[in-house]
């Protein structure tokens, strides 16, 4: 069974009718090992991927080499696509934390919708926490998660009244 279903209750965080595209997976408290773990299961799961540093395509290293860029170094970006509609764009900012983006606009209909939740609990499973979602810049209050405590992902928040 899904864990939300794509009603009146989810659809409206899912339409980037405001402008916002990019929602935000922000999760704090990371360590180099945890990252190695989201890298291992991207290949595990055999999710498609690319990795980028300055546009061009390069082999996926390993979490160590990323995080050891001299500084000033661009930021590389791994492109991670559950399905092939679907992509996360995980960015490598810090050690102790991983971010990465998605696309509302790629998050149309139910099936698509449980893809994201899987993809969450599969990357909180991995980790052993919670995977919080938050609107596009702002990483005060999640609107969406996967609740490492439930074993599911649950939506933060109601409706705009209206």
């Amino acid at each position: 069974m899904a864990d939300l279903l794509r009603d009146d209750h989810v659809a409206w965080l899912l339409d980037p009718s405001d402008g916002a595209y990019l929602p935000d997976v922000h999760i704090e408290g990371t360590t180099t090992a945890d990252r190695q773990s989201v890298l291992d299961l991207v290949v595990e799961r055999g999710w498609a991927f690319e990795y980028t540093t300055d546009c061009c395509v390069e082999p996926l290293p390993r979490a160590e080499a990323v995080l050891s860029r001299p500084p000033g170094a661009s930021s590389p970006n791994l492109r991670v696509r559950p399905e092939p509609e679907i992509c996360a764009v995980v960015r490598f900012l810090a050690e102790e934390q991983i971010d990465s983006d998605l696309d509302l606009r790629e998050l149309r209909g139910q099936e698509r919708l449980d893809v994201l939740c899987a993809f969450l609990t599969e990357i909180g499973q991995r980790l052993g926490t919670s995977v919080p979602v938050y609107f596009e810049g702002d990483t005060r209050s999640p609107f969406l998660e996967y609740d490492h405590e439930v074993g599911r992902v649950r939506v933060l928040g109601s409706p705009p009244a209206g």
